[in-house]
């Protein structure tokens, strides 16, 4: 599940060029440079990003796209560098997007450092970064939303109603804005992955989907800007997500192949943390994050808990007998 590349129905390489072709569009360009030699550039504007992209799309420069709500920690930085090599152009949005934001979420208090960002994103390789203002992607009677089926409904889904509407919207207007060749997400959202992949197919976007590795704290905690949240009790227990799905993987890797048996070990696990308030955890079907019964083949073992005010997530893939490597 991790490095993947999935196709669109019309091949990976968007609206910029084919991967099969993108030898001519790549480059290793100096991080802040793109396909000009020029410095990292900020654009507001749905206007001005496209003019932008429609020339690159007429001197067949294959674009790729890291969106972001910013404050920036390596997980993100990993996007962007996975992005450099691979395109001849690295769009990064920052957008705090308020309708995938329910009621009583982090939305007014969720981190941003615009500067700071900026500073990241142009060492890490970004050629533009898109930073709109809310009224500019979501203006005065804006009233049409993109509503994700089933793979939004469970998980993070049941907890959060109309999260993952609000994601598959603002990431289908990115892709109209931008028209990406290939777009970069982490793994850690495993079920915002899977929404969008399958929201890229069902629509039809000519856009690669590549998903790259979970990047985490030296004691396995999944990077999050939420993390900030973390008291310094709260931070010393998180990582026990991490544990509990080391845990299980060892354990289907022996030979449990009973989800139930997993789930009950996981939550045993999280809930030595007295902190922990453990949300859910779910053995599901990577492809369609229906539960499953029995570990036969590659399950995705997801998890959520709150610490304090952080509300984190991770996953794991799971496959039984030896095949753990």
């Amino acid at each position: 599940m991790q490095n993947v590349l999935s196709e669109s129905p019309f091949g990976a390489g968007g609206f910029a060029g084919s991967l099969t072709g993108q030898d001519k569009g790549r480059t290793n360009l100096p991080p802040g440079t793109g396909a000009s030699g020029g410095a990292t550039t900020v654009t507001r504007t749905i206007a001005d990003i496209r003019a932008r992209m429609e020339a690159c799309a007429k001197d067949g420069v294959l674009v790729g796209l890291v969106p972001t709500m910013g404050f920036f920690h390596e997980g993100h930085l990993s996007l962007m560098r996975a992005a450099r090599p691979e395109c001849t152009l690295v769009v990064v949005s920052i957008f705090v997007n308020p309708i995938q934001f329910g009621a009583g979420e982090d939305f007014n208090t969720y981190p941003r450092d615009f500067d700071r960002d900026f500073e990241m994103a142009a060492a890490a390789g970004a050629d533009i970064i898109f930073a709109p203002a809310a009224a500019e992607l979501y203006p005065d009677a804006f009233d049409t939303m993109v509503v994700p089926g089933n793979l939004a409904e469970g998980l993070c889904g049941a907890a959060r109603p109309g999260h993952f509407r609000g994601i598959a919207t603002v990431v289908a207007k990115l892709f109209n804005i931008v028209r990406p060749g290939i777009a970069y997400f982490g793994q850690k959202d495993a079920q915002q992955v899977a929404v969008i992949r399958h929201m890229a197919r069902d629509l039809n976007y000519n856009v690669g989907i590549r998903v790259c590795p979970t990047v985490r704290e030296p004691d396995g905690l999944a990077m999050s800007s939420r993390n900030i949240y973390l008291s310094k009790d709260e931070r010393s227990q998180a990582s026990v997500l991490y544990e509990a799905l080391l845990e299980a993987k060892a354990a289907a890797s022996a030979g449990q192949t009973s989800a139930a048996g997993i789930r009950r070990q996981i939550k045993r696990k999280i809930a030595s943390q007295y902190l922990a308030d453990l949300e859910y955890v779910g053995i599901v079907s990577p492809d369609t994050l229906e539960p499953v019964s029995e570990i036969k083949a590659e399950v995705l073992a997801a998890v959520a808990a709150k610490f304090g005010r952080a509300r984190l997530i991770d996953s794991m893939t799971l496959s039984p007998g030896g095949d753990n490597a």
